[in-house]
């Protein structure tokens, strides 16, 4: 199947009061579990290029951007591509010769006025080229590189009404907020503020973005969604269930050299932790109240 954009299936879950699930791609067994957990879930889904994962890959976005739109390509899921937390502006003029048609523009470690800037700068140049850009206003931390923050500590979630002039000023068409949520957290504890997602929803134009979705219980995750969360990303919980059980194999298998043989009982673990995600959308999407178990 074609790839969709962003765009659009961020549109198609805004407008029914839903959301769509990101998931980080970092090699060829996490694309083909994404698009096959979609497939199992009967649900689109967004397959997410992280800045982090470029430069594993040798700073070189070509080789698996093309890897990631075949598997997308082949899927009967309705999927799209896009690059996320790009602080480098070479990058982000990467993604359009590769085809990637949504990009999310991080410079939320800059101050206000200069992350006001800089954002919009990269948001003129997507739109000249017909490329969607996310951003990001407050601090949702544990990013690579970065000490541990508290997501309740005084300051560190988003304000709406700096987050209304944000938009305004920079012309963003979503918005990734801070409240509650963590990045790389592998234990399901977060406690999100629904009531500020909610003000956050009603404060600005554009669709919210949950990043940090992986420490989230399912609970909170379905009342972020009625409340106004319309992208949900997920990154480390693929990454658990991948290391959980290719360890697993190992250990029960430790003679072990053809890599095929534990590639393929993680790439089933990420498969299966996606569609526990897509399906906590529940169906024609809208948030499901029961599938209360936990990813694998």
């Amino acid at each position: 199947m074609p790839l969709v954009s962003t765009a659009e299936l961020v549109t198609d879950a805004q407008a029914a009061r839903s959301a769509v699930a990101a998931f980080n791609v970092i090699t060829l067994e996490h694309a083909e579990a994404i698009a096959a957990g979609a497939e199992r879930a009967g649900r689109p889904a967004i397959l997410q290029l992280s800045e982090n994962a470029v430069k594993f890959h040798g700073n070189r976005l070509a080789p698996i951007a093309a890897a990631t739109t075949a598997v997308a390509r082949s899927s009967t899921a309705r999927l799209a591509l896009h690059l996320d937390h790009v602080t480098e502006v070479d990058l982000l003029r990467a993604a359009h010769p590769e085809g990637i048609g949504s990009v999310m523009f991080d410079a939320s470690k800059l101050s206000y006025a200069e992350n006001v800037k800089a954002t919009a700068d990269a948001v003129r140049w997507g739109h000249e080229r017909g490329i969607w850009v996310e951003a990001e206003l407050g601090k949702v931390g544990g990013k690579e590189g970065e000490p541990p923050l508290d997501a309740h500590a005084p300051g560190v979630r988003t304000d709406p009404r700096e987050a209304a002039a944000y938009t305004a000023a920079t012309g963003v068409d979503a918005l990734a907020v801070a409240v509650g949520s963590a990045h790389a957290m592998t234990e399901r504890t977060a406690a999100l503020d629904h009531a500020l997602i909610t003000e956050l929803r009603d404060a600005v134009p554009v669709p919210l973005v949950l990043h940090g979705s992986s420490g989230v219980p399912d609970t909170e995750i379905r009342r972020a969604v009625a409340a106004g969360m319309v992208k949900i990303n997920v990154g480390t919980a693929l990454n658990t269930a991948f290391t959980g059980a290719a360890r697993a194999f190992l250990e029960a298998h430790p003679s072990t050299v053809d890599p095929r043989k534990y590639l393929a009982p993680a790439r089933e673990a990420m498969t299966g932790t996606v569609a526990h995600f897509l399906g906590l959308l529940g169906p024609l999407g809208l948030p499901e109240s029961g599938a209360t178990s936990s990813p694998c």
